[in-house]
């Protein structure tokens, strides 16, 4: 009798992927003498760093058919991310963005992306069957910007739902994605609902806290949610459920490019989750488990520490052993 263990169900993310050209040799004034492309995306992101912890990643979205677009599909199978889910346009080019570096390690971005690639995809375009082996669906506020990218998320959250699987939303909100005069809450909320884990940023976390955490909590339990996680860098994050909550620490690290960090905090928790086979009905009983709520914390905190001690975004995320390592010497 075979004592295998059954290989872990795919982790699907959707939305965008695209090149992060970050500026090098910045002079007295701040402009680059050079961009180097790097791999990335937020959902792509954490795609990458699902399979580099030894997750089941796939990845879902429109690539352009242009030379970005073929660094990108080349990118995500070099980091063992199953491409099945992926479609290609000649139609549109690839987003773009530059990212610049303080000397914090504090990345800020400007976008272009017009019209691009990721943007084309539908909810008609979720290819036969994508939902039905998959433990998790993973989303982002950016593929919330226009209407019709947003009703295919939307969609592709209901599908996930529909064939079991748990549904995850990090906002990621990055508000010179959105339309001039486009107000994000009205599509942000309704995306919000449809997801079992959240994660947040402490500043998103007062965005959507404007009425005071209290209120934002209490709209969001009227969804699905019933897990919320909120990070602050190297400060203790926190966690809240309907019925309880809590705060853990956070890992100190010199930082050099805080790109990719939340989506490889995502990646991690994301990656224990689906080790636990934990679905919408079982994470009441999850939470409730605090010892190995806060194991898989940790375990997503050292995944972000990690990454921000290297450049780049596919290129920084960390191996299961590197941060297994991580953690036994931060211990």
């Amino acid at each position: 009798m075979s004592t295998e263990l059954a290989p872990p169900r795919p982790i699907l993310c959707f939305g965008e992927a695209l090149i992060d050209l970050h500026a090098s040799g910045l002079d007295a004034h701040g402009f680059a003498a050079s961009f180097v492309p790097f791999a990335g995306g937020a959902p792509a992101n954490v795609a990458v760093a699902v399979a580099r912890l030894g997750g089941n990643a796939r990845f879902a979205g429109m690539l352009s058919t242009d030379r970005f677009g073929d660094f990108l599909l080349a990118d995500l199978q070099r980091a063992g991310v199953g491409t099945a889910d992926v479609l290609r346009t000649a139609d549109a080019p690839t987003a773009l963005a530059l990212v610049t570096l303080d000397a914090a390690g504090e990345r800020s971005f400007i976008f272009h992306r017009e019209r691009t690639a990721d943007l084309q995809f539908r909810a008609v375009d979720f290819r036969a069957g994508a939902f039905d082996d998959v433990a998790v669906f993973h989303v982002c506020s950016n593929c919330l910007t226009e209407p019709a990218i947003a009703d295919a998320t939307r969609e592709g959250m209901q599908r996930a739902h529909g064939a079991g699987a748990l549904v995850s939303m990090d906002l990621n909100l990055r508000p010179a994605l959105w339309p001039a005069g486009v107000d994000p809450l009205p599509r942000v909320w309704p995306a919000l609902h449809l997801a079992d884990v959240v994660k947040l940023s402490a500043e998103e976390f007062a965005w959507l806290a404007q009425d005071g955490e209290e209120a934002a909590l209490d709209r969001l339990w009227r969804g699905r949610a019933r897990l919320l996680v909120v990070t602050d860098g190297a400060r203790p994050m926190r966690w809240f459920h309907p019925d309880a909550e809590g705060e853990l620490p956070g890992y100190a690290v010199t930082v050099v490019d805080s790109t990719a960090a939340g989506d490889a905090f995502v990646g991690g928790l994301l990656c224990r989750l689906a080790e636990l086979d934990a679905t919408s009905d079982r994470l009441d009983h999850l939470v409730s488990q605090l010892p190995r709520l806060h194991a898989m914390l940790r375990f997503a905190a050292a995944c972000g520490a990690l990454t921000v001690t290297r450049q780049g975004s596919f290129a920084a995320m960390p191996s299961d052993a590197e941060v297994l390592d991580f953690m036994e010497k931060q211990a």
